[in-house]
């Protein structure tokens, strides 16, 4: 198949103030949109009769939501006795007096999943601004064996130990216990004029590790920020962990391409920055040419659903305990590929913009949270802007199979 596009480029400015109507009379309903996403990335002990309030934090808004909720590592059929979304009234648990609504599912308040599998609400009838603060509480009453949940939240969420009857609490007094992780819930659609969404795929470099907590300030919020302008949402697919080439936390970055990226609702752009965990694991994995196979596959599979791809290259690591100059020359010749192997629609050079002139092996000092590795708030924006550079600057040279301005502005009715 052609390459779908080189350039993310000249076509933002191109996106249209308003969607098509139809012939008829009728205008075309308000597509769907993700807003916000997390990758489920392992489980923990369940807690039956709980109530789980989950804090996340959208990128663009609209007139209705939908949950997207997971049994993926679970293995029993998961039963939610209830689920509710809110906006959240300050920080803390508790809701926006007057928008705390029900979700259902098939029009039934409860649903059952069954294990390995992922399930979506149907329509709630919710107005939500861009850059909300959204409640997703999930109660389980009962056993329902591992709970499938997101390690590295970086955001506080609440528990309700006896949470029968809670979920619909706009009161937060009952959740008398705080978490680092997110339970179940793994995305929030929008129903509104949004026009797509990024997807931002990788592992704690993506996921936040080193960011502050409870301030949204990974890239991929910064990153938010700066496309809220174009009305482009984006979605956070980062496991800290997780590996290109094989599982670690959470399955390989090929094994959860679909479900955790090539699936998600108006997806119109796909940012890969995965491998160095390859390269630093155990077993350690140094030969280029399986990380050039590995995204040659992952770019294919984007192309073939009409989705353009940034590769981002792999950032310094020297000084945190598994650096070697084995690992050191394996990245080198990694980000040659990525940068110039022709594989990828744009490069956005995050090795470039982070490392320390002084010691190209390192992370400037001014971006380093203390472990030579993660990045921190200033990090994270200089990751930001380097991949909206790659998704928003012209290009010499375009292959357009189809032209991009038709993967921005056709509908992804996936999910």
């Amino acid at each position: 198949m052609a390459k779908v596009v080189r350039v993310l480029a000249v076509l933002l400015p191109l996106l249209p103030a308003a969607l098509m109507t139809p012939a008829a009379a009728q205008p075309a309903p308000l597509p769907w949109t993700g807003s916000w996403e997390t990758a489920p990335s392992g489980t923990a002990a369940p807690l039956p009769g709980a109530a789980f309030r989950n804090v996340v934090h959208l990128s663009v808004g609209g007139t209705a939501v939908r949950v997207r909720l997971s049994n993926r590592f679970g293995t029993r059929p998961l039963r939610l006795g209830a689920v509710t979304v809110a906006l959240r009234r300050a920080a803390g648990p508790a809701a926006l007096p007057g928008t705390l609504r029900t979700a259902t599912f098939h029009g039934a308040p409860e649903v059952t999943v069954p294990p390995g599998a992922d399930t979506v609400s149907d329509t709630v009838p919710l107005p939500v601004p861009p850059a909300a603060d959204l409640l997703v509480t999930v109660y389980t009453p009962e056993d329902s064996g591992p709970a499938t949940y997101h390690r590295t939240a970086l955001q506080t969420s609440y528990l309700a130990p006896a949470g029968a009857g809670r979920a619909a609490d706009e009161d937060g007094t009952a959740y008398t216990l705080a978490t680092g992780r997110w339970y179940y819930v793994t995305g929030v659609d929008v129903r509104g004029p949004a026009a797509g969404s990024v997807v931002a795929f990788g592992d704690s470099l993506t996921d936040g590790n080193g960011s502050t907590p409870d301030t949204n300030r990974r890239w991929p919020d910064r990153l938010a920020q700066r496309l809220r302008g174009h009305r482009l949402g984006v979605l956070n697919a980062g496991i800290a962990g997780n590996r290109l080439l094989r599982d670690g936390t959470g399955p390989s970055a090929l094994a959860r391409l679909d479900a955790d990226a090539l699936d998600r609702a108006g997806v119109r752009a796909l940012v890969v920055f995965e491998g160095i965990n390859d390269i630093k694991g155990t077993p350690q994995a140094h030969d280029p040419a399986a990380y050039a196979d590995a995204y040659r596959v992952l770019v294919a599979r984007a192309h073939a659903r009409g989705i353009p791809v940034v590769g981002v290259t792999l950032t310094p690591y020297g000084g945190y305990p598994a650096w070697t100059p084995a690992g050191e020359e394996a990245r080198l010749r990694v980000n040659a590929f990525i940068r110039t192997g022709g594989a990828f629609d744009a490069v956005a050079d995050a090795d470039a913009a982070v490392r320390d002139p002084a010691d190209p092996t390192r992370i400037r000092p001014a971006y380093d949270p203390g472990d030579h590795l993660h990045f921190n708030d200033a990090g994270m924006a200089a990751v930001a802007d380097t991949v909206r550079h790659a998704l928003t600057r012209p290009r010499h040279s375009v292959a357009v199979t189809p032209h991009l301005s038709e993967a921005f502005t056709t509908p992804n009715t996936t999910g």
